[in-house]
């Protein structure tokens, strides 16, 4: 009996429990809800506010004219339909929503909650919207005023630097006071347009004379250097281009190939057509255009050195080809006289014997070529640069051939023929040394790696051994052919190297010349392309051209071929 009191007496216990607790929740939870409403009818309350009002109140102040009354009769009737409709509107949602949380309508009242904050929501984009077109009107004259005030002190500013400096603009001078005038016209303009209080024209009025100014500046600023280029520095430099032109090419140079007379017929037309847009003060891409030109003639003047240095180095290599072809002459001489001897002397293959035959119709060839190059020469056919170029194919044949000739005497000559050739290859590394260094000189490269110096000093090593090994009685041939075999891998690494390099650095600034087009209008290309200068000059022009590719590929997709194509 005690037992079933206490077990009672617990579930009683637990019931009251249960019921408290959820009496007390759904309190909580009403509270919230009509926390929730309040909020809502106080954020109703501050839709309709004095500041509204007010600005309500400036802009029927500034009523003058037709259009701005239309304005504000369209302000006020949007107004009108929040006031007397959208918000009695929202008093009758707030008004269901208090009714449904006295009902304990817990799921409807959120509902209705959610519709009330959207209609609130849109009413405040409504009167935001609004008060931004009425305070575009209420804070016009102030702000442009201040804008007008900025761009009079332009104005003086750039007045005053072109009257101090008015000799500069030459024939431009004339226009540019005209368009002066018209500013100051046009400041007028503002005066009557903000007179009328017409807000409207005066937006048009004020951007009017911001592009005018800006446009002043680029004029005042750009102008007097235009006029340097245009009518100093390139004419100065066509007549120097002519002078040196004439002189050269009566100097047997052929520079048909550069198309200078043309092409300084075509500047001058050029710079005509520009000076037409400049006296109109139309500036576009004129200083690019005439820096082109300057570099144009800059890169003219770099033909012309590069012409005399290659004429310098062509007839250098004709002695050099003479000296190795008269080598190479009596080296064939010789083994052919001595083959009956070595014949009854060693065992010599007929394969050996073919290889002669073969050899002096390859000699035969490489005269042939050298007496058509010497006549080009003659005639004055190919610039000095091409004949070079050709010299230098015709001079490979030659100590190619000189290397075969070479192996043959080792394998069939004597110790003296061994030293022979070692002096004959000893003269060919000089050679291609002598015309690695020329490639540096002649590409003027920004900065040459510490490794290529290296090589280059590994290469004359080489060389100095080859010739201390040839000072030494006995002579070690063994010893010899190894220093040749050393000496010449260097120097073939080093030529290799220089071509490498130099057509690097030749792809890596065409690159970057070429991507300058456009680093006003694609920050990502200027900021690679100043990081691929910054290799460029530091020597690193493997990663300065692949840095410059990655870059201009952003802008212009499949780019690497066009700059690759270039180096071919």
């Amino acid at each position: 009996m005690g037992k079933g009191l206490y077990v009672g007496t617990i579930i009683v216990l637990f019931i009251f429990i249960t019921i408290t607790f959820w009496l007390t929740f759904k309190n909580k939870k009403k509270k919230r809800i009509i926390k929730a409403i309040n909020a809502l009818e106080k954020e109703k309350n501050l839709l309709i506010n004095v500041p509204v009002l007010n600005e309500f109140s400036k802009v029927e102040a500034l009523v003058k004219n037709n259009k701005l009354e239309e304005k504000y009769n369209t302000w006020k009737l949007k107004f009108d339909v929040i006031e007397k409709e959208t918000i009695p509107e929202i008093n009758d949602m707030l008004i269901e929503a208090d009714f449904m949380a006295l009902k304990g309508k817990t799921i409807n009242v959120y509902k209705k909650i959610s519709e009330i904050q959207v209609k609130l929501y849109e009413v405040k984009v409504k009167i935001k919207t609004i008060m931004s077109e009425i305070k575009e009107i209420t804070s016009s004259e102030e702000r442009n005023r201040s804008t007008i005030t900025k761009l009079k002190s332009t104005y003086r500013k750039l007045k005053k630097r072109f009257e101090d400096t008015k000799a500069d603009y030459e024939e431009t001078a004339n226009t540019i006071e005209l368009q002066f005038e018209t500013i100051e016209r046009r400041f007028e303009e503002f005066e009557e347009v903000m007179e009328k209080k017409d807000y409207e024209e005066v937006i048009y009025v004020v951007k009017g004379l911001t592009e005018m100014i800006d446009h002043m500046t680029i004029v005042i600023n750009e102008v007097p250097e235009i006029m340097l280029m245009g009518k100093s520095l390139i004419p100065k430099r066509t007549e120097d281009v002519s002078s040196e032109y004439i002189k050269l090419t009566r100097e047997n140079y052929q520079l048909d190939y550069l198309n200078v007379e043309y092409n300084i017929i075509e500047t001058e037309k050029k710079v005509n057509a520009i000076f037409d847009r400049v006296r109109v003060l139309n500036l576009e891409d004129v200083t690019f255009e005439l820096k082109t030109i300057l570099d144009y003639f800059d890169s003219l003047f770099n033909d012309f050195e590069t012409e005399k240095l290659t004429r310098k180095y062509y007839e250098e290599g004709l002695k050099d080809f003479k000296k190795k072809n008269s080598h190479v002459d009596k080296i064939l001489s010789t083994i052919t006289l001595k083959i009956p001897e070595m014949k009854a002397q060693y065992s010599i293959t007929d394969d050996t014997l073919d290889s002669i035959k073969l050899f002096t119709e390859e000699f035969n060839n490489i005269n042939k070529d050298y007496e058509k190059l010497i006549t080009l020469d003659k005639n004055h056919s190919f610039p000095y640069s091409k004949l070079n170029q050709e010299l230098e194919i015709i001079f490979l044949k030659l100590s190619k051939l000189h290397e075969k000739l070479s192996n043959l005497l080792q394998r069939v000559g004597n110790l003296k023929d061994d030293e022979e050739r070692a002096r004959g290859q000893l003269e060919d590394i000089k050679i291609l040394l002598k015309q690695s260094k020329y490639q540096i000189r002649k590409n003027r490269l920004p900065i040459i790696p510490n490794n290529y110096y290296v090589e280059l000093r590994e290469a004359a090593d080489a060389i100095k051994e080859i010739q201390r090994e040839l000072s030494k009685k006995p002579l070690d041939v063994d010893t010899l052919n190894v220093r040749v075999d050393t000496a010449r891998d260097l120097v073939f690494k080093l030529h290799n190297t220089t071509s490498e390099m130099i057509r690097l650095a030749l792809l890596s600034e065409y690159a970057i010349v070429y991507g300058n087009r456009y680093r006003s209008s694609k920050p990502a290309v200027n900021e690679g392309l100043i990081k691929a200068e910054k290799l460029f000059f530091t020597g690193d022009y493997k990663k300065s051209l692949d840095l410059s590719i990655s870059t201009l590929d952003l802008v212009e997709p499949g780019i690497h071929k066009k700059i690759l194509d270039y180096g071919k």
